[in-house]
């Protein structure tokens, strides 16, 4: 079985692989990232391992923001120093919270749950661990939001969300129509809670749907300008160290 490790501590991800070949000579370490990003860019080009051990608290912020833009359909173990993540953990294919330091015999437990997952689904269901992940990764997201203009409660279905961005200092979502409402939340918390698979989070600003994508061309400096069937303030610009992961986003739709 192949895996990766995703740790920005050198000296810790070499530790790790020398316990894992120690306890699974049968498994096969790929690649050891130090990233968000960078481990972003390696899944959008490479086959999906068969196991990923991840630390929370990278270098360029929490192993999360991967699952924002890679749908991941493995089993994944955390390794972190940290307790209060165990949740967000469990609802991203988490099999297993090992908190630094953490021992031979710990490890050598989450490997055996990968393996009892795996052979459970393979004996009752017929399918792999990663295709039972993948049906269960499918997230519909929230169908609507509630929101409040000209002293009324309207709600504005998910679907009939052109793009979402921020204005001033508030988020605004933007309709097919051309209507817009001010919402409460924080950007981050509304993609929290919108399927991966509809709606893209292009930059710190826009949150668009896949189906108002008009088209896609090329840009100056080797970037991509998106153009929506709904008009936005301001040119849609993808720099070139993010276009493969869109446009693996697109594909996969």
């Amino acid at each position: 079985m192949n895996a990766i490790i995703i740790e920005d501590e050198i000296k810790a991800a070499r530790s790790l692989e020398n316990l894992i070949i120690k306890l699974r000579p049968s498994i096969q370490v790929q690649a050891k990232l130090q990233s968000v990003e960078a481990a972003i860019d390696w899944l959008s080009d490479h086959e999906m391992p068969g196991l990923i051990f991840m630390d929370i608290q990278l270098s360029d912020g929490l192993s999360f923001d991967i699952f924002k833009s890679v749908t991941i359909t493995c089993p994944v173990i955390f390794c972190t120093a940290y307790g209060e993540y165990a949740l967000d953990a469990i609802k991203a294919n988490g099999v297993d919270y090992l908190l630094k330091p953490f021992s031979e015999d710990d490890l050598r437990a989450a490997l055996e749950k990968v393996e009892n997952f795996r052979n459970f689904f393979q004996q009752h269901s017929g399918n792999n661990l990663e295709d039972l992940i993948r049906k269960i990764s499918v997230d519909e997201g929230k169908k609507s939001f509630l929101v409040f203009k000209n002293n009324k409660y309207v709600t504005v279905q998910t679907d009939q969300i052109a793009y979402i961005y921020i204005k001033y200092t508030s988020p605004s979502i933007v309709t097919f129509k051309g209507e817009e409402y001010t919402i409460t939340q924080s950007l981050d918390q509304v993609q929290n809670q919108l399927s991966a698979k509809q709606f893209y989070r292009l930059n710190r600003q826009y949150l668009i749907n896949f189906a108002a994508i008009k088209e896609v061309e090329h840009y100056f400096a080797r970037k991509l300008l998106v153009n929506l069937q709904v008009a936005t303030p301001e040119k849609l610009l993808i720099g070139k160290e993010k276009t493969a992961v869109f446009l693996r986003w697109l594909e996969e739709r």
